[in-house]
């Protein structure tokens, strides 16, 4: 494994800065502060590098770089999504424990290259305790002249604050969690506008997610081309891997992009307590379940995950063995949906309900054999008809579930009780 965001992991109190100094840390913001290093050769840089977006939409970093409006005449800000708030979903929390100041480092060389003045880091509001990390963090880098006003005895300042959101799903959608940071209630905006031309406040605003930001000081330091060659086309570098589930080893693995899942499951010590591996949900419960089968000659990258038939996502491995119903794990992630729905679509927000009380409706032994074709009906009705993409995200397991174990669905109709427990 490469250690491009955990660089200082192995080492003793991982998160100060004394020891983010001792590995080179804040010297490649220096230099490109002090040297005057041009924003298009960072731009040309970060493109270079195949970095996409590891929020889970995996859009090019560098060309969302290039949107930003470069002689804007005001004030332009750049935003820091840490709100993890999908189920399997905790690799960022790591980044915020264990190297808080890579990732302050890669928001001032983003700032430097986007000329923007101030920065916000939106944390999920359910890890308390990586919030004050992150700000005990920042207090340290203005103390020792890496944040503030004139850095590096430049005309250059940059500041950076911690929000702290308050667990709400759909905060995590970069417009929803704008509209927060501005003392609203937490709802996606119509696009366009974009965030680069209309964000925080009104201005220009660049969004990336914590992962992206904190690969940026290494693409810098070594160059685009490094980052990339530890990928495969079209998805460079590394990525972290949050895996759970059913596999003897589960946490956060940062491997090469292109890594063949069976590889990252060796690493995980394979599936737990001696059973097969039944099921893999790759990139969080917003990414369609794949079965064994499927995933098992796949590769971990953006078109290794769509040729098998499902998407990289966040990088959220839910790995699920031979012992579990996936009707009963339908309907736990379609209460998730319906209960993080904002509210402000009404194919959403009906809708998402509607597939979490006909899912229940199936566990609870009164379920039709029509329900299976509803079910899809619904979810077809939802995608592509919201704002934002939490519509697309519920049905997208309602839809890929019924696809690949359909005969469980109709077992439990047919006997009011799963095919895999007996219950």
């Amino acid at each position: 494994m490469n250690e491009v965001c955990f660089r200082t992991l192995h080492l003793p109190n991982p998160g100060s800065l004394a020891t983010y100094r001792s590995i080179g840390g804040y010297d490649t913001l220096k230099r490109i502060v002090t040297q005057k290093i041009p924003a298009a050769e960072i731009i040309n840089q970060v493109k270079t590098s195949g970095l996409r977006g590891r929020g889970g939409a995996g859009f090019p970093t560098g060309l969302k770089w290039s949107f930003m409006p470069r002689y804007f005449d005001g004030v332009k800000y750049l935003v820091c999504n840490s709100d993890e708030g999908e189920p399997g979903t905790f690799k960022d929390r790591d980044i915020l424990r264990y190297n808080p100041h890579q990732l302050i480092e890669g928001m001032a060389i983003a700032a430097w290259t986007l000329g923007a003045r101030v920065g916000y880091n939106y944390i999920h509001g359910e890890i308390w305790e990586d919030y004050i990390t992150f700000e005990r963090a920042l207090d340290e880098a203005r103390a020792a002249g890496f944040l503030g006003e004139n850095l590096f005895g430049t005309q250059f300042s940059f500041d950076l604050y911690a929000h702290h959101g308050y667990g709400a799903y759909i905060c995590g959608e970069e417009t929803a969690l704008i509209e927060s940071i501005e003392g609203k209630k937490g709802q996606p905006r119509f696009k366009p506008p974009f965030p680069a031309s209309y964000g925080v406040f009104g201005k220009p605003t660049n969004v990336n997610n914590t992962e992206s930001y904190a690969s940026i000081p290494y693409i810098m330091q070594h160059g685009g081309q490094a980052f990339m060659d530890m990928g495969v086309a079209n998805s460079g570098g590394t990525k972290l891997f949050a895996v759970s589930g059913h596999v003897e080893k589960p946490g956060n693995y940062e491997v090469n992009m292109g890594m063949p899942f069976s590889e990252l499951l060796a690493l995980c010590g394979g599936i737990w307590k001696g059973r097969k591996l039944k099921a893999v949900i790759p990139g969080g419960p917003s990414t369609a379940v794949m079965p064994a089968e499927a995933i098992m000659g796949a590769t971990m990258d953006y078109d290794g995950l769509a040729k098998a038939g499902s998407s990289l996502g966040a990088g959220s491995v839910i790995v699920m063995d031979d012992s579990t119903c996936m009707v009963n794990t339908l309907k736990r992630l379609s209460y998730f949906f319906y209960e993080e729905s904002c509210g402000q679509c009404t194919p959403c927000r009906e809708g998402t309900g509607w597939l979490y009380r006909m899912v229940k409706r199936i566990v609870d032994g009164k379920g039709k054999m029509e329900d299976l074709n509803l079910l899809s009906d619904v979810s077809n009705n939802i995608s592509g008809r919201t704002i934002c993409a939490l519509g697309d995200a519920a049905a997208t397991p309602v839809l890929s579930f019924i696809k690949h174990f359909r005969p469980e669905f109709e077992y439990y109709i047919q006997h009011g009780k799963s095919m895999v427990t007996g219950q």
